[in-house]
């Protein structure tokens, strides 16, 4: 079974960057490797519902991002990693960040619900 590993989180002040990481792990299979897979990165705040922040197709023609995040993030990827560059962070950012694979339609909200293969998740923090 594919699993996914997040990893770049951290604790950034408020107006600063961070670059998440998605990889495959365990796997050498080419039907394991994560370049033919849509990946989502979520995002799940205490006592908050988890939410899609962005995805991007397996050949990267199509990302969508949640609109509390456009002209911030960027998703792109390379060979069997998905990253997801985090720039201008505010305190609201701050949450445990995960990768998954599921479906990605530019412009559509991205639905938790219809991903799997979940990473343990990445702690960020902005803080001062």
């Amino acid at each position: 079974q594919l699993q996914l590993v997040e990893s770049g989180g951290g604790l950034v002040q408020p107006g600063g960057s961070l670059r998440l990481s998605c990889v495959a792990s365990g796997f050498t299979l080419e039907r394991y490797n994560l370049d033919y897979y849509t990946v989502g990165w979520f995002r799940q705040a205490p006592g908050k519902e988890r939410e899609g922040v962005s995805c991007i197709s397996s050949n990267s023609r199509v990302t969508s991002y949640a609109d509390s995040v456009k002209g911030r993030f960027t998703i792109s990827r390379t060979k069997n990693t998905v990253y997801l560059q985090m720039n201008s962070l505010r305190p609201e950012d701050t949450a445990i960040y995960y990768c998954a694979i599921g479906p990605c339609v530019g412009g559509a909200s991205i639905n938790s619900l219809l991903f799997a293969s979940w990473g343990q998740g990445t702690q960020v923090t902005v803080s001062s």
